[in-house]
């Protein structure tokens, strides 16, 4: 097909060419081609006015933008997983911090349970430090404001001492991973008795 186009093109140029030669300068000129020709000798020389130039032009910068956007797409996505791959592995550990939280909690003030709770508090601080360093930050603190994007509310605390909206007890820490919610606090809410 393309090699019909291009002698289509080589007759047209060629027909231009004679008719030229034939015609002298003084005579006005008019060359009758057919659309095909017309065609033809356009994409060889690619005129500005001609639409078939714009719509090639125009379909390979639509072409070359799809690209770089899927170039940008997969860059976000790879980032995205590198980022988050952790998140399954951290989402089961929190548990375990949890349950050294409790254990802390409940000891004994007993001279007997002092270096076993050192030992526990000890573990405690090496696991959250090993876990800040995989990107996850503890969420919740007494004091702080309740954002139901960070917080999940257990109950009301009815309270004159403090302003409302602002946690009172956190019963279970929340977690983020790289700015991401991985667990939301669970907290009691103050507010103003009735």
């Amino acid at each position: 097909m393309t090699d019909e186009k291009n002698k289509a093109a080589a007759k047209a140029a060629e027909a231009v060419e004679a008719e030229a030669e034939t015609v002298s300068a003084d005579a006005p000129t008019e060359i009758e081609l057919t659309e095909d020709e017309l065609q033809a000798l356009c994409r060889d020389r690619i005129c500005p006015q001609c639409p078939v130039g714009a719509e090639a032009e125009d379909v390979r910068l639509r072409s070359l933008a799809e690209l770089d956007n899927a170039r940008k797409r997969m860059e976000k996505e790879k980032n995205d997983f590198r980022k988050y791959a952790t998140e399954k592995v951290l989402a089961d550990l929190l548990p375990v911090v949890d349950n050294l939280d409790l254990a802390l909690m409940h000891t004994p003030e007993a001279e007997a349970c002092k270096n076993f709770v050192m030992g526990v508090d000890m573990t405690r601080k090496a696991f959250l430090d090993m876990l800040a360093n995989n990107g996850l930050v503890p969420v919740g603190e007494v004091g702080e404001e309740f954002t139901p994007e960070r917080h999940e509310a257990m109950g009301q605390d009815e309270r004159d001492d403090i302003d409302e909206g602002l946690v009172t007890q956190v019963v279970q820490r929340g977690y983020l991973l790289n700015g991401r919610l991985l667990r939301p606090a669970k907290t009691m809410v103050s507010k103003k008795p009735e």
